[in-house]
């Protein structure tokens, strides 16, 4: 396949991703190549290759002379995301409180100045926006590709699910407080307080999500 053939596939990979987990596509709703070429503007090849990644994924299941269809993400999905984010975050926050500049702490501080200003004028996407931007500084903190790799595939998965939880002002208040205390304890280098605030951070947002309901998630 020539580079542009696999640049190509790649793009339409992230835009069929990008609608399952944005719920565009239900589940177990069947995804036609020709219809999908069609809305991207491309031939049926390069969506045929974006199946088989996103059925890699789990995303998607394949079936011979069938075709493919929307597996999704599941409740049990979404909890066993946050249960390995919670891992993966607290020990990107340890890492992080060894190699994090004092530029990246400014940055963070006015994050959360920004979040306060933007929650109390109702503003959940700039909220959420500042969300992503907080762990992307993390990410990029920690000093590990990898780590930073692999958080960013999993903070992209829960997404939507994020954007109904980041709704709540209740919840909105309380992580933006755990985000400062995280910050805090960076500040400090302390690693092993940074470790634990951060993996509380993650646990606590699955018990927001009990509390909200998952029906009501999964089906937003």
């Amino acid at each position: 396949m020539s580079e542009d053939n696999y640049s190509l596939s790649g793009r339409v990979f992230h835009k069929i991703r990008e609608d399952i987990l944005a719920g565009k596509y239900k589940t177990d709703e069947t995804l036609k190549e020709k219809t999908i070429g069609d809305e991207l503007g491309v031939s049926r090849t390069p969506v045929r290759e974006a199946l088989r990644q996103l059925e890699l994924e789990g995303l998607v299941t394949i079936i011979p002379n069938k075709g493919a269809s929307v597996v999704g993400i599941s409740k049990q999905d979404i909890k066993d995301i946050y249960e390995i984010r919670a891992r993966l975050e607290g020990l990107c926050a340890k890492w992080a409180a060894d190699h994090i500049t004092a530029e990246q702490i400014t940055e963070l501080e006015e994050n959360i100045f920004l979040v306060d200003f933007h929650a109390e004028k109702k503003n959940y996407t700039q909220v959420l926006e500042l969300d992503n931007k907080f762990h992307e500084i993390l990410y990029e903190a920690c000093n590990s590709k990898m780590l930073k790799h692999e958080l960013s595939a999993f903070h992209h998965y829960v997404e939507r699910v994020r954007k109904i939880t980041l709704s709540m002002p209740d919840r909105v208040e309380k992580s933006n407080e755990e985000h400062r205390l995280i910050v805090d304890a960076l500040k400090k280098h302390d690693a092993l307080e940074a470790e634990r605030l951060a993996t509380s951070h993650m646990l606590n947002t699955i018990s927001n999500m009990d509390k909200f309901g998952w029906d009501n998630l999964l089906e937003n």
